[in-house]
């Protein structure tokens, strides 16, 4: 009978402790900190997306994986994940570089949109799973906005 109550007193230690962790976890904010038009030339050009990624706790996270989904106006541009291991200390913002090639053949009415005008909307969307002391979490994100040939408006 002794035996029973100190495992269900250990079994209720370890699952409050689980649950304090939990509500100490803060989940990362990720937002777009710069989309630039690198280049563009007679078939196509590049993109460079940079992602903050905040961590608003007192440790460390290692981001195990990063998905992104990079879309101007309707047309997605570029769809992936970096699996690299990434690591933002406690309070502090990592910055994360995707760098994105196109043509304007497989763009279509967002391509004459950019050589026309020089600018178009973005939407960025994707998730974040992170490793913490207690425990992996898959954080999703979005943002949005504005890029011209001169930066983001």
């Amino acid at each position: 009978m002794r035996r029973y109550f100190v495992l269900a007193a250990v079994v209720a230690a370890v699952g409050g402790c689980a649950m304090l962790g939990r509500q100490a976890f803060k989940e990362p904010i990720v937002k777009v900190r710069t989309v630039q038009l690198r280049g563009l030339g007679v078939t196509g050009g590049a993109v460079d997306v940079s992602l903050a990624v905040y961590n608003p706790n007192n440790f460390r996270l290692d981001a195990t994986r990063l998905t992104y989904n990079l879309k101007f106006d309707t047309v997605t541009f570029a769809t992936g994940a970096i699996t690299d291991r990434l690591t933002a200390q406690a309070n502090d913002t990592l910055v994360v570089s995707i760098p994105v090639n196109f043509t304007y053949r497989g763009v279509g009415e967002a391509g004459r949109q950019i050589i026309n005008t020089g600018t178009l909307n973005y939407n960025v969307t994707g998730d974040v799973t992170v490793g913490t002391p207690i425990g992996n979490f898959t954080v999703p994100f979005r943002d949005a906005g504005r890029v011209s040939s001169f930066g983001r408006d």
